[in-house]
C-alpha cells in the first residue's frame, strides 16, 4: 500500500474553517474512490493549528487518480488559504496492523 503522511502548519486560530473543506474531501475520498483505504485527519495535542493527514491507497497510481477527482480538486483553493506549511512524507507499508 502506498502512504502519504502530510504535516499541514496551518494559520494560527483557523483550524475550524479548514476542517470544514477538509472533512468533505476526506470522506469523500474514502466513499468514492475504492482504492483509497483510509483518509484520517489528525490534530497535534500541543499545537492546534498542526495538522497530518494520513493517507492509505492501494497504490501509487490511485494517489495519482485522487488529484484527479472532483471532490480533491475542489478542495484545493478551500484548504489552500488555511495552509502555513506542508511537509509530505511518502512511504511503502511495510508492516499494517489495525483494530478498526
Amino acid at each position: 500500500m502506498y502512504c502519504l503522511i502530510l504535516k499541514t502548519q496551518l494559520a494560527p486560530g483557523s483550524f475550524d474553517k479548514f476542517m470544514e473543506a477538509m472533512r468533505v474531501n476526506a470522506a469523500a475520498s474514502v466513499q468514492h474512490e475504492p482504492d483509497c483505504l483510509v483518509f484520517d485527519v489528525v490534530q497535534d495535542l500541543n499545537d492546534p493549528d498542526l495538522v497530518y493527514l494520513y493517507e492509505l491507497y492501494r497504490d501509487e497510481a490511485a494517489f495519482a487518480h485522487h488529484k484527479t477527482t472532483e471532490h480533491y480538486l475542489q478542495s484545493r483553493p478551500l484548504v489552500g488559504e488555511f495552509i502555513v506549511k506542508q511537509e509530505a512524507m511518502k512511504g511503502q507499508v511495510v508492516c499494517g496492523n489495525s483494530k478498526r
